[in-house]
């Protein structure tokens, strides 16, 4: 039995990047090479990842800049390796993202990160997303590959301030998810939804999110009945 090996080497740019990235391509290609080297060694891409991080992690990302209006706050939940918060933190420097994570390390990996890219626009906050309600909110929460889409709803609903949408980074399974789950999504005031596929000038297979939008339900106080 041998050990398997793998090429370490950061990826070139595709030809579609500085579309996206413009001016901060630079960042862009110093984020890449930092997954390829410490993402890698905190566990935080596998080391099969390493030659399709731009298409399959960062620009894959950073095509769903396009959800966002000028100038928005939003919450990423599960951050992770900055996929998706820091691709569009460089992608989008009006932007106001905050990225979620439980880990310490990952924490801690992730405002290093932040730090050297020079990102003023994303702040890093440690804890589940149910332990920042009422700590933090916006009208945006973006997740990607966190878990179905039910389950990410009940996380990301209360993190929306009033009526907000969640983008949730989806495959092809986009469709199937929504239907399955409608139900469960109703009860936590979905109100509209949609399938939006992005970056389909740059990337051969485009990032499909799920836009669903929440009103939250009124709570009547006690003692008190609505009219």
């Amino acid at each position: 039995m041998t050990d398997e090996t793998f090429d370490m080497t950061p990826p070139a740019a595709p030809s579609g990047a500085a579309a996206v990235f413009a001016d901060r391509m630079p960042s862009a290609t110093r984020f890449v090479e930092i997954l390829a080297d410490t993402g890698v060694t905190h566990g935080l891409i596998g080391p099969r990842e390493v030659p399709r991080l731009w298409e399959r992690h960062v620009l894959n990302c950073a095509v769903i800049e396009d959800a966002f209006p000028v100038g928005a706050k939003l919450v990423d939940v599960g951050s992770g390796a900055g996929l998706p918060g820091i691709a569009l933190g460089i992608a989008r420097p009006d932007l106001d993202i905050h990225l979620v994570e439980p880990m310490q390390r990952r924490t801690d990996w992730l405002s290093s990160k932040v730090s050297e890219l020079g990102l003023d626009n994303v702040t890093v906050h440690r804890g589940r997303a149910e332990e920042l309600v009422g700590v933090l909110s916006a009208p945006w929460v973006t997740a990607r590959a966190v878990a179905r889409i039910a389950k990410l709803a009940r996380w990301c609903v209360p993190l929306l301030d009033g009526r907000g949408t969640v983008v949730a980074m989806k495959g092809r399974s986009a469709q199937e998810e929504l239907d399955a789950d409608r139900r469960e999504l109703n009860k936590l005031g979905l109100v509209a939804d949609a399938i939006t596929a992005h970056g389909s000038a740059v990337l051969d297979e485009p990032t499909l999110t799920l836009d669903l939008t929440f009103q939250p339900k009124t709570r009547v106080a006690k003692g008190k009945k609505k009219r």
